[in-house]
């Protein structure tokens, strides 16, 4: 447990499923204070809140489109009348579907990149505004993946809008370090959500995607949620701008692993 994260107040866009719950849920852990973001999924979100306050933090459920500036706005609105303050937001909120590149239509590039791209500038810019209104130290945390390094086919919307988001962090971690706001990215791997259960069902996809990972092994939510924690802390208070990969190994090219190639 991170001790200076105690009644720190947070936002947590998409945090009504998967990643977004577990996170949710250590920061209850760390005694903090959460807004619950949520788009469609209420009675996920109240789930979320209940995880939070059964481990020694407040929460409060919010719905808003995080892909509109008035969504975003609301989100910080409720923290302020709810918790009077705002110390970190953790851009979370995104979606995936498989298109073969030259069938994909414009519109689910749009959707796509609208959520997890748009989403995490919007996110950011309102986190932005506060901070330097208030003229304090901030803190930001873009949920990321693995491709945004790594290629994906048929899924190249999502992979453009995670290298969209390394290098959008990147870029304001830059420009805002001397302002005391931090900015880093979060890249998950092949990790045990709600969304990946029914494909992990399956023994040989899962023996397929376990082979791409040299640990072996699926990642647990809670190991994604932990490196939030840790970069919402102070230990973390000299880092900025990186992409902190929680994904057993995955970007290490696992294919040449054992000395092949």
């Amino acid at each position: 447990m991170y001790t200076d994260l105690k009644n720190k107040v947070a936002i947590i866009t998409g945090g009504s499923k998967g990643i977004g719950t577990a996170v949710s849920e250590r920061f209850g852990k760390e005694q903090m204070k959460v807004v619950v973001n949520y788009h469609s999924d209420e009675e996920g979100a109240q789930e979320a809140v209940e995880l939070i306050e059964k481990a020694g933090g407040k929460a409060i459920a919010v719905q808003a489109d995080v892909s509109t500036e008035e969504g975003n706005q609301a989100l910080i609105d409720a923290a302020i009348k709810e918790f009077g303050n705002l110390d970190l937001w953790v851009n979370n909120a995104g979606m995936e579907n498989r298109y073969e590149t030259h069938k994909l239509p414009l519109e689910e590039w749009e959707k796509v990149t609208k959520v997890n791209l748009t989403g995490v500038f919007l996110g950011t810019k309102a986190a932005l505004n506060y901070f330097l209104e208030q003229d304090k130290k901030g803190n930001i945390i873009n949920m990321s993946s693995v491709h945004e390094q790594i290629p994906w086919p048929t899924f190249a919307h999502y992979a453009a809008s995670k290298g969209g988001v390394k290098l959008f962090s990147e870029s304001v971690a830059m420009e805002y370090a001397a302002r005391n706001i931090r900015v880093n990215c979060i890249g998950p791997g092949a990790i045990n959500t709600p969304i990946n259960a029914k494909k992990f069902e399956d023994p040989e996809q899962l023996k397929t995607t376990t082979s791409m990972v040299p640990m072996q092994r699926i990642g647990d939510p809670s190991e994604v949620a932990a490196a939030a924690a840790w970069l919402a802390s102070e230990e973390s208070s000299y880092v900025t701008g990186i992409t902190l990969f929680v994904d057993g190994g995955m970007t290490l090219y696992p294919a040449f692993q054992g000395g092949k190639g």
